[in-house]
């Protein structure tokens, strides 16, 4: 598994939004200015977010975005997934994104990729943005 910037900056927002939630809607350039993240990558990325019913947006002065969802059932593990695909190190492994690779024909090495696969699901499904802010 390899974190892209998709994930990243997905991520770093929705801390963000999390983090000043009691403020109501938030506006994309708070974020941005914040984290020094490029706008309009970060407003292609919102609306995978929305499409995804993690966020909603509000049009107008006090517009802006905010969680769908409580952080607290928002798993980190959920947001790495719909950005960036599998958990696993290879598809063969995967849970949720299984695809036939050469390596499945080495058990041994199958088995270590399935423990390491194991262990960073088990961490990411448990972690919330909550637990982040």
């Amino acid at each position: 598994m390899k974190l892209t910037t998709k994930s990243e900056y997905s991520l770093l927002a929705l801390i963000y939004i999390a983090r000043h939630e009691k403020k109501g809607y938030i506006r994309i350039e708070d974020i941005c200015q914040h984290y020094a993240l490029p706008k309009k990558y970060l407003e292609q990325l919102f609306l995978l977010l929305k499409q995804n019913r993690l966020i909603k947006t509000k049009r107008g002065v006090s517009g802006g975005y905010k969680l769908a969802v409580p952080p607290a059932k928002i798993s980190i593990a959920s947001i790495i997934r719909l950005m960036d695909g599998a958990l696993a190190p290879t598809e063969s492994v995967s849970t949720y994104f299984f695809s036939h690779t050469p390596l499945e024909k080495e058990a041994k090495i199958i088995k270590v990729l399935k423990d390491i696969r194991d262990y960073i699901a088990d961490k990411l499904e448990k972690l919330t943005l909550a637990d982040l802010v």
